[in-house]
């Protein structure tokens, strides 16, 4: 493994010099990579319908092709699974990363054509690890080996043949370089397997005795994994396990509400936190800076990045904007064209700008993932700072949370419901709900104008629920597994009521 260290190291080095490149050049970088992509897919179904042939440049591709949510891309995706090609990009597509967003029913199938997987999440991966060492030339990572927390592949058979669906980490999984292969663990056979109560088993018992030296996956599975670990070890740190541990690269879910009890497991001080922004649709962000929340948006993978303004997300004609006309501190929507065959296409995401000098960027929310019942527009950023406030106020630490709004009745105004599983219960819990009440309505000007004496909005209800509530509602909903997200806001009582039945 020192060897493999020193090679991957050397190569991966390499690839900063591109990073600065595009840091240097985004506008260029993207306007080639906008032409590639309508090059490319002239000649697709999707191509000739809207006259890819005679797009002339940004303007008149956006007076050509709308903007798509998966509903409006379904009918296509649903042919490319059954063997067609040339429909949204060239030749055939016969893996599809299967995401549900939250904890929906409805599942969708993101198309992963070879270009996306290679030229998007694969050089992702690489450029993970070449700012991992640029910022820590000393890493002795690959002397041992790493642990993802993959999902669950499925073969499907067609008239026309056969497509693979299942997690983006899945897909990535089976698809892997041999030199990738040889730095993970465990092997397929258990890192793929459905059943993720008999897999989290298997991997504990299979990787402690093991030089493990990196973890990456979703927060919330890796914990439950990593407790699982000290639970068969006997050990009360993680580092007594695995003392060469030094990084753990996460994503998927705001980091913030786990980062205590990741210190408690993992309390050593050499241990290193690195975020990424690897969805299904594409990877779009690296942490590149040393101690900080901010990801450089990465713009030579084959994805064209458009900016929907919040206040439009609802507009039957929103003004997108570029790259040259996005601005610090306003929440978009952001919407991609990408080497996989997504054109236009909203995924889903809020982010912010927190650089535009090299362009650097905060996941913020969701365009459908927010408590909007009486103006107040809460966002998934607030609740996640107005509760890292609040446990810091009151000394607590949060496993999970959920929240609903409680509408207007006969006999009471409207209010926030927030189920809470604690892993630290603060001693005092009207002291929590206040300093979290009071957090929400510094940062979110709308929440404090409904909260002004009651008259619209009442104090946050907080309703502590049972440790493993969360895990074994998923589970009841077959919902286990990293791809799959406790929903932290609705605008609708569902998920909240089907909790609230459990406990």
């Amino acid at each position: 493994m020192q060897l493999i260290n020193t090679v991957l190291t050397g190569i991966l080095k390499r690839r900063i010099k591109s990073i600065d490149h595009f840091r240097d050049n985004p506008f260029d970088i993207q306007e080639r990579c906008f032409k590639n992509l309508i090059d490319t897919a002239k000649n697709t179904e999707w191509g000739r319908q809207y006259g890819f042939g005679f797009i002339s440049g940004i303007e008149s591709f956006r007076e050509r092709v709308p903007v798509n949510d998966y509903n409006s891309l379904k009918p296509y995706i649903f042919r490319i699974q059954n063997g067609e090609k040339d429909i949204l990009w060239p030749g055939g597509t016969r893996w599809f990363a299967k995401s549900s967003g939250t904890t929906s029913d409805k599942s969708k199938y993101i198309p992963v054509s070879r270009e996306a997987l290679t030229e998007c999440h694969f050089k992702g991966g690489k450029d993970l690890f070449a700012l991992y060492f640029h910022n820590y030339p000393g890493s002795r990572m690959f002397d041992g080996k790493g642990i993802g927390m993959g999902g669950c592949l499925n073969r499907n058979n067609t008239d026309k043949g056969y497509y693979y669906d299942g997690d983006l980490s899945a897909v990535m999984m089976k698809n892997l370089p041999i030199w990738a292969e040889l730095a993970r663990t465990p092997g397929r056979n258990i890192a793929l397997m459905k059943d993720w109560e008999n897999k989290i088993e298997k991997m504990a018992t299979v990787t402690t005795g093991q030089n493990i030296t990196n973890l990456l996956g979703v927060p919330s599975w890796t914990l439950l994994f990593l407790k699982k670990v000290l639970e068969k070890t006997g050990k009360s740190s993680i580092h007594e396990v695995w003392p060469n541990l030094e990084v753990f690269f996460h994503g998927g879910v705001n980091f913030n509400p786990y980062r205590e009890q990741f210190r408690k497991i993992i309390p050593s001080g050499k241990m290193n936190y690195i975020e990424t922004y690897n969805a299904s649709e594409g990877f779009f962000g690296i942490q590149d800076q040393l101690n900080s929340d901010e990801m450089l948006l990465m713009l030579d993978y084959g994805i064209f990045y458009e900016f929907m303004p919040h206040d439009q997300i609802d507009s039957s004609h929103p003004n997108l904007l570029t790259l040259a006309d996005v601005r610090k501190e306003v929440d978009y929507a952001l919407v991609i064209s990408t080497n996989a065959g997504l054109w236009r296409y909203i995924i889903g995401d809020t982010i912010r700008f927190t650089s535009l000098n090299p362009f650097r960027i905060q996941i913020s929310g969701r365009t459908k993932n927010f408590i909007n019942a009486v103006g107040e527009e809460v966002i998934v950023d607030n609740a996640e700072k107005a509760l890292t406030i609040a446990c810091q106020k009151c000394p607590a630490a949060i496993n999970e949370y959920t929240a609903a709004p409680i509408y207007f009745d006969d006999n009471h105004n409207a209010s926030h419901e927030w189920l809470i599983e604690f892993a630290t219960t603060p001693a005092d819990m009207e002291a929590f709900t206040d300093a979290f009440d009071h957090a929400l309505m510094a940062l979110n000007s709308d929440y404090e104008a409904k909260r002004f004496q009651n008259m619209v909005l009442r104090r946050p209800v907080i309703r502590q629920v049972p440790e493993g509530t969360f895990y074994n509602w998923l589970k009841k909903k077959g919902k286990l597994g990293g791809q799959n997200k406790v929903p932290r806001l609705s605008n609708d009582r569902k998920f909240v009521e089907e909790i609230l039945v459990m406990i």
